[in-house]
């Protein structure tokens, strides 16, 4: 199965966690998904969101004012 993704470059937060606890909501354990932001409070946000919720941070990816998550549904 390919990973979907997320596109929430532009949104400032809390709208990238929001959106991606959404997202989350709708996919079955083990399923991965890109989120990729621009807001670099999402460095820290999107990994806390992870931690609390159970999912896997599984990459982090950091390229030219963009960052892209794999997170992993636990």
């Amino acid at each position: 199965m390919d990973d979907q993704v997320l596109d929430l470059r532009g949104l400032k937060c809390p709208l990238p966690v929001l959106k991606t606890r959404r997202a989350m909501r709708g996919l079955a354990r083990g399923a991965r998904l890109w989120v990729e932001t621009t807001d670099p409070v999402s460095a820290i946000d999107l990994p806390n969101y992870c931690r609390e919720d159970g999912h896997e941070l599984v990459e982090i990816v950091a390229d030219e004012g963009c960052h892209r998550f794999l997170i992993e549904h636990g």
